[in-house]
């Protein structure tokens, strides 16, 4: 059974700095992407980030570049999001998804994703 298990999330300042954490179980990780979507209070859920896992080519979307940084580690099968010099419009609630093989331009649609784990919630304070 596929699973993955998002954490990480909390309450920062703006400016501020979190890491979440995507732990992924049931799968072959390296055959798969990972990408990470948010959605905010009364907004459509949306792509932030992806990886592919088996040569780690990245993907993020154009609010975020510059700021949050996407890697996994193999070894544990996690993904992970840093995200850095946090702002009021980042607060939402955050899901990482997983996907078989290279998504191409579809990275950032949630349609393209089969499996997802529960969101961990991000609110940064002005």
């Amino acid at each position: 059974e596929v699973q993955l298990q998002a954490s990480g999330g909390g309450l920062v300042q703006a400016g501020g700095s979190l890491r979440l954490s995507c732990v992924a179980s049931g799968f072959t990780f390296d055959d798969y992407s990972i990408g990470w979507f948010r959605q905010a209070p009364g907004k459509q859920r949306e792509g932030i980030s992806n990886i592919l896992i088996s040569d780690g080519t990245t993907k993020y979307e154009d609010s975020v570049k510059g700021r949050f940084t996407i890697s996994s580690d193999k070894s544990k099968g996690t993904v992970y999001l840093d995200m850095n010099n946090l702002k009021p419009e980042d607060t939402a609630v955050y899901f990482c998804a997983a996907e078989f093989g290279f998504l191409g331009p579809l990275w950032g649609s949630s349609s393209s994703y089969e499996h997802w784990g529960r969101g961990t919630l991000v609110t940064v304070s002005s």
